[in-house]
């Protein structure tokens, strides 16, 4: 998908920055599909090179697209199937989930049961894609165009997950997570169960918002208090402290600008006048969302 982005942001030639876009599209294509051969200094530099042209090389496409007055005839027109597609991907991917990681083909699963709920989600992407496809007739390109589209106005933002996922990866193999740990046991009372909770979830939180990611703290808190306190310590369930987990960090999603792709990029989109619009809609709602996965956490993770 990056690269056929990227040839059609090379022959765009409204756009005076079409080079900077097909370079910094096709360089993400070309670590998705080659990252793993390419070496570690490579990737470096790969990474480098897009953080550059992501700094002011990159400007908006003009792609081939309906206007807003078709978009709005064709959905009145089709009515509410214009919803099916978007419906099929939930459903492929749940029925994927539980039945694909128990189909055998010669004694060997159809799926890597590891993996499974990421091959049933692009299962249903491909088929959702089809299905649209069948159903409204776009033309050839439709896909492509609406793609470009889309990475052009989120820009550079659109690799933040991979990055901060990255970065919370290289804080745990660098020992952060033990420094926490150690920083935490040594100034928190944490000899009882339920601080120990608080602290993990509060803390997930809170990194998340200073990384923008909680895929980003999760390593870090995880290596810092939840292995060693929840499950080593007090005998904790590793599964639901990390699901819980995770929902306590995406709580500090909600409430910080680190976290641009989703609060920072659609208030620019929706031309809000405050910047931090989004956040300040969304806090109400963590604040008590991490309450609940704390009390959540507390009641379950010490009772499987």
């Amino acid at each position: 998908m990056f690269a056929a982005v990227a040839v059609r942001s090379l022959g765009d030639r409204a756009n005076p920055r079409r080079f900077g876009n097909a370079a910094f599209w096709g360089l993400l294509a070309v670590s998705f599909l080659f990252g793993s051969k390419l070496g570690d200094l490579a990737n470096g530099i790969l990474v480098i090179a897009l953080m550059a042209l992501g700094a002011g090389a990159m400007g908006l496409g003009s792609p081939k697209t309906t206007s807003v007055a078709q978009r709005e005839a064709r959905a009145r027109a089709k009515g509410n199937a214009v919803f099916i597609p978007a419906l099929v991907i939930p459903v492929i991917a749940i029925g994927g989930t539980l039945l694909l990681g128990r189909v055998k083909i010669g004694g060997a699963p159809l799926a890597d049961p590891k993996q499974v709920t990421l091959i049933a989600l692009a299962l249903g992407i491909v088929i959702a894609l089809i299905v649209a496809l069948l159903r409204f007739r776009p033309p050839a390109l439709a896909t492509v165009e609406e793609g470009r589209r889309l990475c052009d106005a989120i820009g550079w933002a659109i690799i933040l997950p991979q990055m901060l996922a990255a970065l919370g990866a290289v804080f745990a193999i660098s020992g952060v997570g033990g420094a926490v740990g150690r920083i935490a046991t040594t100034w928190l009372p944490l000899g009882h169960p339920l601080a120990a909770v608080m602290a993990y979830c509060i803390g997930m939180a809170l990194f998340t918002m200073v990384m923008g990611n909680a895929f980003a703290a999760f390593p870090l808190m995880t290596a810092a208090i939840g292995v060693p306190l929840i499950v080593h310590r007090f005998g904790g369930d590793p599964a639901i402290m990390g699901a819980v987990g995770m929902l306590s960090g995406f709580c500090g999603t909600l409430a910080t600008p680190m976290a641009a792709n989703y609060n920072i990029v659609p208030a620019a989109l929706l031309e809000l006048p405050d910047r931090n619009g989004v956040i300040r809609a969304q806090i109400p709602t963590a604040i008590p969302l991490l309450l609940c996965n704390t009390v959540l956490m507390y009641i379950l993770v010490f009772r499987f």
